[in-house]
C-alpha cells in the first residue's frame, strides 16, 4: 500500500513540474548554506585547533592587555617591559622565559625587495620550545648558529616571497647581510610560513627595538602545577607594576596552554552556532515555499481527494500521500543543497591554500551529510503536515463539489 502512495506522490510532482522544481530550489539555498558554512567553519576550528595542540601543556602565555580586548593584546603597539619579564622569570615555578618579538621590515634578495614580517626569538632560550612545542621543524639546511648573522625562512618564502631562494643564499635586512642557514617545513598558515626568523639580539640591532617584548612564552618547572604557576606569575606582575609604575589594574593577560585552547574553542563554537542560525533562515524561507505549494496542491487536487475518499481512501492514506510529497520537496532540495554546498567548500579549501591564509581542510563528515538530508526531510514533513492535515478532513460530498 505505501508504494502506491509513492506513486501518486511522485506522478503529482511529475505534472507540476516547474512548481516542484521552484520550491525544491528554496530548499536548495537553504540546505546549501548550511553544508557550505557549517563545513567550512569546521574545518577552520580543526586547523586552528590542531595548531594550538602543537604547543606542550607547560607552556605559559603572557601577553600585555587585557584578553578582552584580542586586538589590542596582538596589534596594538603594546609590551611586556624589561621588568615584567624580569617579575615572569623570578615567579616561582618558571623554569625559563623565552620573549618574542615581531617587525615588519624590508629584505632584498638578489635585486628584489620586499617587506616581510621579521620574528625575534632568542635561539639560546627558545630553541627547545620552537622545535618540541611549537613543531617547528627543517624542509631543508640547518638551524642558524648562536652569534651568526644567520636566518630561517617559512616554506612559503622561497615559493611565494622570493622564488628560487635556497640555503646560502644572502639576503640583506636593513643594510645587514645574512645567510639563509635553513628553510622551515609549513607551520599550517600562510601568514607564519611567510616569515623570517633571527636571533632576538640580532631583532634587537636591525629593528632598534631594544627594550621590551611583543609576549613572552613560559615553561613550568617539573613538579609545579600550571595553574599554580599562572597565579605566582600574575601576582609577581602586579607586584612589580605597582612598585615600579604605579599601577593597579591588571593590563597583561597570563594563559596556559590548554586556557587558549579552552577559549579559542569556546569562541569558535559560539561562531559556528551563529552561523547555523543565520543559515537555518533560508531553510525556514523554504518551508514556507513547501507548505505554500502543498495548500496549492490540496485547493487544485480537492475534487481528486473527493474521488479516492468516495471509493475508501482513508484520513491516513490522504495525510501520508501528501506528506510524502513533502517529504521529497524536502529532500531532493536535502540533495541538491548537499552537492553545491561541499562543491563551494572544497573550492573555497583550494583557493585558500592557493593564495594564501590558513591552510583549511573543508570538514565532510557523514554526519554532516546524513544530518542535511535529515533536517531538510524533517523540514519538509513540517511544512507539508497542515496542508496533508486540511487535505484528509475534507468530506468527500464537499470535495467533489468543489469548482
Amino acid at each position: 500500500m505505501l508504494k502506491e502512495y509513492f506513486k501518486v506522490a511522485i506522478k503529482s510532482l511529475r505534472a507540476r513540474r516547474l512548481r516542484s522544481w521552484l520550491t525544491i530550489l528554496g530548499v536548495v539555498i537553504g540546505v546549501f548554506l548550511i553544508v557550505s558554512l557549517m563545513s567550512l567553519s569546521e574545518g577552520i576550528k580543526t586547523a586552528i585547533m590542531q595548531q594550538l595542540k602543537m604547543m606542550g601543556k607547560d607552556l605559559i602565555m603572557i601577553f600585555p592587555g587585557e584578553i578582552t580586548d584580542m586586538a589590542t593584546m596582538m596589534g596594538g603597539g603594546l609590551e611586556l617591559t624589561e621588568n615584567d619579564m624580569g617579575a615572569i622569570k623570578k615567579a616561582e615555578g618558571v623554569e625559563t622565559i623565552v620573549p618574542l618579538n615581531y617587525k615588519a621590515e624590508a629584505i632584498r634578495h638578489e635585486g628584489r625587495v620586499k617587506t616581510i614580517l621579521i620574528n625575534g626569538v632568542s635561539w639560546k632560550d627558545g630553541m627547545d620550545i620552537l622545535k618540541n612545542d611549537f613543531g617547528w621543524s627543517l624542509k631543508e639546511g640547518d638551524w642558524p648558529a648562536i652569534g651568526k648573522k644567520e636566518i630561517i625562512v617559512g616554506s612559503a618564502v622561497p615559493t611565494d616571497v622570493f622564488p628560487g631562494m635556497m640555503v646560502g643564499d644572502e639576503a640583506v635586512i636593513n643594510g645587514r647581510k645574512f645567510i639563509v642557514s635553513g628553510i622551515l617545513k609549513s607551520l599550517g598558515n600562510k601568514q607564519d610560513d611567510s616569515t623570517v626568523t633571527v636571533d632576538l639580539d640580532i631583532f634587537k640591532d636591525i629593528t632598534g627595538e631594544k627594550r621590551g617584548a611583543k609576549f613572552v612564552l613560559a615553561r613550568v618547572k617539573n613538579g609545579y602545577e600550571v595553574d599554580e604557576v599562572v597565579e605566582n606569575i600574575k601576582r609577581n606582575l602586579l607586584e612589580t607594576r605597582k612598585r615600579v609604575r604605579g599601577l593597579d589594574s591588571p593590563s597583561f593577560s597570563v594563559l596556559s596552554s590548554e586556557k587558549v585552547m579552552d577559549i579559542v574553542g569556546s569562541i569558535l563554537g559560539m561562531i559556528q552556532i551563529a552561523i547555523f542560525g543565520f543559515a537555518s533562515i533560508a531553510i525556514v524561507v523554504g518551508g514556507v515555499g513547501i507548505m505554500n505549494t502543498m495548500y496549492t496542491s490540496v485547493r487544485e487536487r480537492t475534487k481528486e481527494i473527493g474521488i479516492m475518499k468516495a471509493i475508501g481512501a482513508k484520513n491516513s492514506a490522504i495525510n501520508t500521500i501528501f506528506l510524502i510529497e513533502s517529504g521529497f520537496f524536502g529532500l531532493f532540495g536535502g540533495l541538491g543543497g548537499m552537492v553545491l554546498g561541499l562543491g563551494l567548500a572544497k573550492a573555497v579549501e583550494f583557493a585558500v591554500k592557493t593564495t594564501g591564509g590558513l591552510y583549511l581542510q573543508a570538514s565532510i563528515t557523514p554526519q554532516l551529510i546524513i544530518f542535511s538530508l535529515g533536517f531538510s526531510f524533517l523540514v519538509g514533513c513540517i511544512s507539508g503536515f497542515l496542508p496533508a492535515r486540511q487535505a484528509s478532513k475534507l468530506k468527500p460530498v464537499d470535495a467533489l463539489r468543489y469548482e
